[in-house]
């Protein structure tokens, strides 16, 4: 049986701690989400098993138990007119559109990949960031997807072929990697609701960890095609040091008629 958000939120999980360092940049990425006083543990250290926090952040913005869960900002992003027809046609199981799960057609249903950065609201899915000195790696426990940000000054390929998680590049400013990804197919849902994104997707992370038991994400997201101006986002996550990420299979949990029955329908 697949697991239910609640099942998901009790999995077991604990972190591999490794230290890394890698290229510095000055490049300007924009930022979003408030500041931060409190001191840094390690400079580029990011290391260990991450879940997203249901704590309110401790400052003057305002979070909705929407954005905390399902979403990653209380702004929604404004669609252009392609986007809003495809959008129009998205049947998702959530929000005031919602259908019964057996007749979604999120492709999350049909056990494809989620994309970024719908990976960090899949079931709240925990994931462990491992580090060398030539990339991160970032290992979601949803169906066990890896993504690798080379830190090694590489560019992207000249030619890329659309996949389902992109291909992602990064460097560091100070404690805070910056990740860009390009070279998304046109396949997977910006959100949880439906909104749908084309192949020039431009997802930019900033990544950072200002206390021990705390990353924060800063998301940058571009699309010309499919969005009217960048979407910004903010996500905070709690470190797990006892955890370890469990197996998550979606080919093999699938039961969507009782997935269906024991998962209420979100409102």
């Amino acid at each position: 049986m697949r697991w239910t958000p609640e099942q998901a939120l009790v999995l077991a999980l604990m972190a591999t701690l490794m230290v890394a360092c890698g290229s510095r940049s000055t490049s300007a990425i924009p930022k979003v989400g408030g500041p931060t006083t409190t001191k840094a543990v390690a400079a580029q250290d990011l290391t260990g098993i991450w879940k997203r926090t249901l704590k309110l952040p401790d400052n003057k913005r305002k979070y909705t138990v929407l954005e905390l869960t399902f979403q990653y900002s209380q702004e929604l992003p404004e669609l252009t007119p392609w986007a809003q027809e495809r959008f129009v046609k998205a049947k998702s199981s959530f929000g005031p559109r919602a259908v019964p799960w057996k007749d979604t057609n999120d492709p999350d249903k049909d056990c494809f990949p989620p994309g970024v950065p719908k990976i960090y609201l899949e079931r709240a899915t925990p994931f462990e960031i491992l580090q060398t000195p030539a990339k991160v790696v970032i290992i979601y426990e949803y169906d066990h997807y890896v993504r690798q940000i080379f830190t090694d000054g590489r560019p992207h390929a000249d030619l890329l072929v659309p996949t389902w998680m992109g291909d992602s590049i990064g460097h560091w400013e100070g404690d805070t990697l910056v990740a860009d990804s390009i070279g998304f197919n046109d396949k997977t849902w910006l959100d949880m609701y439906g909104r749908p994104h084309s192949e020039e997707l431009h997802v930019v992370e900033r990544i950072r960890r200002p206390s021990k038991n705390l990353l924060m994400i800063d998301l940058n997201i571009e699309d010309p095609k499919a969005l009217k101006k960048p979407w910004l986002g903010h996500m905070e996550f709690d470190l797990k040091p006892s955890w370890t990420l469990g197996e998550s299979i979606c080919k093999d949990n699938v039961s969507f008629d009782s997935f269906e029955a024991i998962r209420p329908l979100p409102k």
